[in-house]
Formats: structure tokens, sequence, C-alpha cells
């Protein structure tokens, strides 16, 4: 399917619901996760409430997606991309 981003797992980068974040909505994911850290109460509804048509359920999910693909690639599991070197 094109325009749906898949994490590193290999699986689609969606919510519960099967809907697809756009990339506006990952921005304002990444925006509220550097205003809204673990310690934050009610982090997941604070979260959601930055990413427009998203729910606490959405994001947190997001979220464990994303700690999925750190951890993969932190482990040596997404291999490096293989980029042409351009000639001088």
């Amino acid at each position: 399917m094109a325009g749906n981003p898949v994490s590193s797992s290999g699986k689609p980068s969606s919510s519960n619901t099967g809907t697809s974040w756009t990339s506006q909505q990952n921005k304002q994911f990444e925006k509220a996760l550097a205003i809204y850290d673990k310690d934050t109460p009610d982090r997941w509804h604070n979260v959601a409430s930055m990413v427009t048509g998203k729910s606490p359920e959405d994001v947190k999910k997001h979220y464990e997606i994303l700690l999925e693909d750190l951890n993969s690639i932190e482990a040596g599991k997404v291999p490096f991309p293989k980029y042409k070197s351009s000639a001088s």
C-alpha cells in the first residue's frame, strides 16, 4: 500500500484501529513527546491532544512501535542502507 509507513519490524506504522499516520501527524507526535515525558500524568491523553485525529490508545501504540524499531536498530537487526558513493 503506497504511502503507509512501515516499521523496521515490517509492520505498518498504524494505530490499533488500522489508520495510517501522515507525516504531519508524525511531526505532531514527535513534538508532543518532547513536551510530555514519561513522568507526565495522563501522558498519552496529553500527547493525543496534540496529534490530529488520534486517540490516547493510538499514540501509545505508535510509541510502542517506535520503541520496537529503536530496539531493532540498536540490536543491529536493521541493515544500513547501501548508498552509492559520489564521484569527485
